[in-house]
């Protein structure tokens, strides 16, 4: 890689991370492709660094301690229990995370790319066509730009993974995330320190602060169920829905779900977020064979598509970066960077799609009786979805250390 030209298609959380890899690993020239207007990292959607993977991210030199974020310290699992305000608790378990707006924190990341990386909003590929030692990306009006290697981190529709893997798609989990941020974090219980998990007979949601990237909070909460299937909504393509993107009849069936399932307190809370300021992501699974071909990779989510339950996606995006510049530095050859990459990421991304599997079917298709649940029963719950699980993988992420 050193002294190489390495183009990165995607300009978000991973691929400023990666522009930042490839950068310390010695490429000569680093152009980023993003399709995006820069305006649309305003998002305001929360994510979250286990504090264990936040310790290794920073030692790494990808985060730092004065990009805006909120601890939590503990998650809360409630039932609606007839009219009580806030429900009652199935179970209690420490979380040791840091909360963060996607949109900050991407700015945060942005900042530091270097001033010599060519960052080009509003730019598209129309097409990735590889060769014997390197790969040109074809531009709209007929223009072309050839490189050493492409990393794609372009997202679950990557158009860097299609030309690697053109039969590969991400595949539809049957339910959907239905997101949404305010300013209503007046009075959170706990002083906003804990995560909630309002659950119900077919899902969850769960709800916790984050920055707002000027000094104060707001209230992310995402949703997960299945839709009901008279409602006929067709997400087998990979898509998401934007503001005002759902049906009038997807949106009130949702809003119906709850006001009828949960505890008052927190169906005040979702029910009086803006409709401006929700989404709906429908779930997907992804693994690909490997992350690297030629002179191509991936990263982030045009790698592996993991369902968020696992509190681990951003990390993994991060940390692939961090395994890429580990590649990139040891490699004597773009054979050796691209062997070392794949063996050092490719079992992290299998191993997060199938615990993520577990957990979705636990926490959305095949639910528990809530209802009957307490303490003793929730950790017996809990264990059996992190099955096979250490402390170095699992929920939170994968260790960096771990071999």
């Amino acid at each position: 890689m050193r002294g190489g030209s390495v183009a990165v298609v995607g300009g978000s959380i991973a691929g400023c991370a990666t522009a930042l890899a490839v950068s310390r690993g010695g490429a000569g020239k680093v152009t980023v492709f993003e399709r995006a207007d820069a305006q649309l990292r305003d998002r305001g959607v929360g994510i979250a660094l286990h504090n264990d993977r936040y310790v290794e991210l920073e030692s790494a030199g990808y985060v730092a301690a004065d990009m805006p974020w909120a601890p939590l310290t503990r998650r809360v699992w409630t039932v609606r229990d007839g009219d009580a305000e806030h429900g009652r608790a199935v179970g209690e378990q420490p979380f040791p995370f840091r909360a963060y707006n996607w949109g900050s924190l991407w700015s945060e990341l942005r900042r530091r790319v270097p001033e010599d990386v060519d960052y080009r909003s509003e730019t598209r590929i129309e097409a990735v066509e590889p060769d014997s030692d390197g790969v040109t990306l074809r531009l709209p009006g007929g223009r072309s730009e050839r490189f050493d290697a492409v990393v794609g981190a372009d997202g679950y529709r990557s158009v860097v993974r299609e030309a690697m893997f053109p039969e590969l798609r991400p595949t539809y989990a049957g339910y959907l995330g239905w997101r949404g941020t305010s300013a209503d974090v007046a009075d959170l219980p706990s002083d906003g320190n804990d995560a909630h998990n309002v659950v119900f007979p077919g899902g969850h949601c769960m709800i916790y602060r984050i920055p707002d990237g000027v000094g104060g909070h707001r209230l992310n909460w995402v949703l997960y169920t299945v839709p009901p299937a008279h409602l006929d909504v067709d997400l087998s393509t990979p898509t998401s829905l934007p503001p005002g993107g759902a049906t009038e009849e997807l949106t009130a069936y949702l809003r119906a779900l709850v006001a009828d399932n949960f505890p008052p307190y927190w169906a005040a809370r979702v029910l009086r977020t803006p409709a401006e300021t929700t989404l709906i992501q429908p779930i997907y699974d992804l693994e690909v064979p490997q992350f690297t071909s030629g002179r191509m990779l991936l990263v982030g989510d045009a790698a592996s598509v993991a369902r968020p339950h696992i509190g681990g996606g951003s990390v993994k995006a991060l940390q692939d970066a961090t395994a890429l510049e580990a590649a990139a530095v040891a490699g004597g050859s773009w054979k050796e960077v691209m062997e070392a990459y794949d063996t050092a990421r490719g079992p992290v991304g299998s191993a997060m799609v199938a615990l993520a599997r577990r957990m979705g079917s636990a926490q959305v298709e095949n639910t528990p009786d809530w209802s009957a649940m307490r303490q003793p029963e929730f950790e017996a719950w809990w264990g059996a979805q992190n099955s096979g699980s250490d402390r170095s993988s699992g929920f939170g992420g994968h260790s960096l250390k771990r071999p």
